[in-house]
């Protein structure tokens, strides 16, 4: 084989040109050597000899570039690989079982329609087996063990392997995906809906390995602080290789690897297929992954091929056989699995070199390769590859595990781009599943149309080993456990600072709230469990004066000297740092926010987490997160600042937030506030801390937007209800000044607008002869729910008001009202006001403007509102109508 031409001057110029060759004489003949081992050897050659240089250099010391990929072969060697630890045929028989109720369970739901999926697991069993065998650590010993998230659809071999403990009864098998009588179990891992069991909600694709990545970064945050010490915690999380494709999936590589997260292992069930057919049909996606995270610094370890594989691979004396595996694109390589030897013979032992290794096989041998034989069905590989993921120091390591989808269930399932969809076995493909896993299952249990649960018995040497091998782990996994520990809840001072209000001084309701977790943060004994959270904004809410005093969270701590060294509010990162900032990413901040709201249960450990944004980038963004954050029962502050649609003045449509609470109402966990004063914010953060951290915590968590407007904060009024009113959601702020006998109008409205309400109070007094009191309405939504409970307490025969309607009860004239949000907001409440109701709102995209002019355009300012109201009064009879039109001539209302 004859070299390549070497390249010309001009082609083959690069940044190497840019630095002086001390000895060019040195480098001539490096390149005559490489020249020569292709003219003689040939490129592939040339190849292997770089890479092993390449190898040799960075072992030696000397700082390259990784390769981003590697053969398609096992990263470790057959020769390379630890001695095993356990019973191979015993864990076999166990993982058979497993396999086989996991089939099972899904099989006998199905016939209710229920459907389940049967080849996700059937691919990835020994992937899961030997990890709760050998390195899964439980709860027992320091009450955080390691941290699984569980790739979804592979629930049920979970739950047969819990059967098999002895933690899940036979009766609960069969009522997989049948919840409505409290006694059946999710589809997929659902804290919320079977919380002794599921710690981490993983089935909407790709939000689980982003939350692992926070979730290990979270808990080196607790071990740096002082919290705990979590050094023995490992996270794992199994994903698919089609669930790489979700851009979550991946989005937080680097972090991981610019923390040295070696305290966390991502496994890929590489079967190479999706929901509707393969994953990489024309290139292949082990290789893809392989760059992605070498390419983010992380740790490779490729598991391919099985036992089998390994003596053929030694007869690969030229490459050829190497070389094939690597050009043949994953479509492809699941027909193989799929076809006879003749088949496999004449279409991937091609050339001379590799009929010569095929005629050396029988053809059983040439079927099992493809079909049977891959790195992640066999236990040795598997226990390797984890073996070596937990021993690598300084990054995280991506275990790329290839198996087959379906495997075991037989040839009608295995490999079949349709076998996502295929939720039930045949009770003829079952007798040819028990023959494949040697179950000793006899023909008369198979007799009839129900499939049987099979177990070994209590006593049986398999449920022996298996809870011996949990026990010298430490406890039963996976599990959740929550042990009461409440916090004491701070004194009074801080939120009594907030009471008082800021009398002359006009200060945003953003502003009074940071204040107000800055003073908690100073309180001795909880004041460290707070964890404040921003993306990149904290100048943006007032937060810089805690980059001096809190530190920013730094695991690295600070190697360099800030420009701003000399200044008072310093830019000060420390390993021991207590706030979070976290840079421009939404998604990561909830991440991070999520592993501190579930502290408590994971580590037993609760935290306060402060998670302040802007509103805009709330639930809009990363809606689906807060969803996964009420299923693991997260506690916490989210804070959509600088909310409404007109308050950020200059930003326009992209930052107008006017449907966040409307989006918050669909979370049944969010107990959502708009609160308009300082003090307000003090009673439901008060109340919050209590509710959530308290002798009886719930699994709630708080949502509470607010305003960068600077206005008036006025003392806390007196008055008995007032602050049952602040939490309940609706109280009388300020009636209307006493005049003669008129028109009444009651204002209803909430956050920023209550303040366009007040002016509109004054204007209907002093110009209209209109009484109109003004109510403050700190939760839509909370007044919404009680609604609805009371309606359904009404079914049940009891008798019970909704409490905006007792509040409303007997006040003269129509309602009124008003907010910085679309109209669906406040209209959330119209069916259980008694009198005539009518709302004004945002509706529509925001725009760049003064707050006046963008209140005019949605007809939301005080002037808007008194015609709204005059409107309303001459509807019901109470004015003239042509005071309307007068009213919209004096104030320019047009359109």
């Amino acid at each position: 084989m004859s070299a390549p031409p070497r390249p010309t001057d001009s082609s083959a110029t690069s940044e190497l040109d840019q630095l002086p060759d001390r000895d060019a004489e040195e480098t001539e003949e490096w390149r005559a050597s490489l020249d020569a081992v292709m003219r003689h050897a040939g490129p592939e050659r040339a190849v292997y000899l770089l890479r092993r240089v390449h190898e040799y250099a960075a072992a030696s010391g000397v700082t390259l570039p990784g390769l981003l990929s590697s053969d398609y072969i096992n990263t470790i060697p057959a020769s390379s690989q630890p001695l095993f630890p356990g019973d191979i045929g015993m864990e076999s028989r166990i993982t058979a079982l497993n396999r086989w109720n996991a089939a099972a369970m899904v099989t006998r739901g199905s016939r209710l329609g229920l459907g389940g999926h049967i080849s996700t697991y059937a691919s990835a069993a020994w992937l899961y087996e030997i990890g709760f065998n050998h390195f899964f650590r439980g709860k027992d010993r320091d009450g955080s063990g390691d941290q699984l998230f569980l790739q979804g659809h592979a629930s049920p071999g979970i739950y047969a392997r819990v059967f098999l403990e002895g933690r899940l009864h036979e009766d609960r098998l069969d009522g997989f995906r049948r919840e409505a009588d409290g006694h059946g179990l999710p589809s997929y891992p659902h804290p919320r809906r079977l919380p002794w069991l599921w710690e981490f909600p993983t089935v909407s694709m790709g939000l689980g390995p982003l939350a692992a990545v926070y979730q290990a970064r979270f808990n080196r945050y607790l071990h740096s602080r002082g919290i705990k010490d979590t050094s023995g915690s490992h996270v794992w999380a199994f994903l698919g290789d089609g669930e790489a494709d979700e851009p979550e999936s991946t989005a937080a590589l680097q972090l991981a690897a610019r923390e040295g997260l070696d305290n966390l292992t991502f496994v890929v069930n590489c079967n190479l297929q999706r929901l509707d057919g393969p994953v990489r049909s024309n290139s292949k996606i082990v290789q893809e992954l392989e760059a992605r995270f070498r390419g983010a610094g992380w740790h490779v370890v490729k598991t391919l091929w099985g036992e089998a594989w390994d003596g053929v691979l030694r007869q690969d004396t030229d490459g050829s056989l190497v070389r094939r595996l690597g050009e043949v694109p994953d479509a492809q390589l699941q027909t193989y699995a799929a076809r006879d030897a003749a088949y496999i013979r004449k279409h991937f032992f091609t050339g001379d070199a590799l009929s010569g290794i095929a005629a050396r096989l029988s053809d059983a041998q040439l079927t099992d390769l493809f079909e049977n034989s891959r790195g992640g069905h066999e236990p040795l590989k598997v226990y390797a590859a984890y073996r070596a993921a937990v021993e690598h120091k300084g990054a995280p390591t991506v275990v790329l595990a290839q198996t087959v989808k379906g495997h075991t269930l037989g040839s009608d399932f295995e490999s079949r781009n349709a076998n996502h969809q295929m939720k039930k076995l045949t009770m003829a493909q079952f007798r040819r599943m028990r023959d494949t896993l040697d179950l000793p299952i006899p023909d008369s249990a198979l007799a009839g149309d129900l499939v049987p649960f099979w177990h070994p018995g209590e006593n049986s040497e398999e449920v022996q080993y298996l809870r011996d091998r949990r026990s010298a782990l430490g406890g039963p996994a996976p599990i959740r456990k929550v042990v009461a520990k409440p916090l004491q809840q701070p004194p009074s001072g801080p939120f009594e600072a907030l009471h008082k209000g800021f009398g002359k001084q006009e200060v945003a309701t953003t502003m009074a709230l940071v204040r107000l977790v800055k003073d908690l943060m100073r309180v001795e004994g909880t004041g460290r469990r707070w964890v404040p959270i921003v993306p990149d904004e904290a100048r943006t809410f007032g937060m810089e004066s805690l980059f001096p005093t809190a530190g920013i969270y730094s695991p690295g701590g600070q190697t360099y000297e800030p420009v701003d060294v000399d200044q008072l509010l310093h830019y000060r990162e420390a390993e021991d740092g207590q706030l979070i900032d976290e840079g421009i990413t939404e998604a990561g901040s909830l991440a991070e926010f999520t592993a501190a709201a579930t502290s408590y249960a994971t580590h037993g450990e609760p935290m306060i987490p402060f998670y302040i944004f802007y509103a805009m980038f709330g639930f809009q963004r990363t809606g689906d997160q807060f969803w996964a954050l009420a299923d693991q029962m997260g506690r916490g502050f989210a804070i959509g600042a600088t909310a409404g649609r007109t308050t950020m003045t200059g930003e326009g449509l992209q930052h107008a937030d006017g449907h966040s609470h409307l989006l918050a109402s669909t979370n049944p966990a969010a107990v959502s506030y708009d609160p308009a004063f300082a003090y307000e914010i003090a009673v439901i953060v008060k109340e919050g801390l209590r509710r959530m951290y308290g002798d009886r915590p719930e699994d709630i968590f708080y949502y509470l937007t607010v305003y960068n407007e600077p206005k008036r904060q006025p003392a806390m009024p007196t008055g008995p209800s007032i602050e049952e009113g602040i939490l309940r959601g609706i109280y009388r702020f300020k009636e209307a000044e006493r005049q003669d006998p008129g028109p009444q109008i009651q204002l209803l409205a909430s956050g920023t607008a209550i303040h366009w309400a007040l002016q509109a109070q004054e204007l209907l007094g002093s110009q209209w002869g209109v009484r109109a009191d003004v109510w403050s309405v700190t939760s839509w939504t909370e007044l919404r729910r009680d609604a609805l409970e009371a309606d359904r307490a009404r079914l049940r025969g009891e008798g019970r008001t909704p409490y905006v309607t007792a509040a409303l009860s007997g006040t003269p004239g129509p309602v009124l009202a008003v907010s910085d949000w679309m109209r669906q907001v406040p209209d959330q409440i119209s069916q259980w006001v008694e009198q005539d109701y009518s709302s004004l709102g945002t509706d529509g995209f925001g725009l760049s403007d003064t707050r006046d002019a963008v209140r005019r355009y949605f007809r939301v300012d005080a002037e808007s509102i008194v015609v709204a109201a005059l409107d309303r009064l001459a509807r019901a009879g109470a004015v003239d109508p042509r005071t309307v039109v007068e009213a919209r001539e004096r104030y320019g209302w047009r359109g």
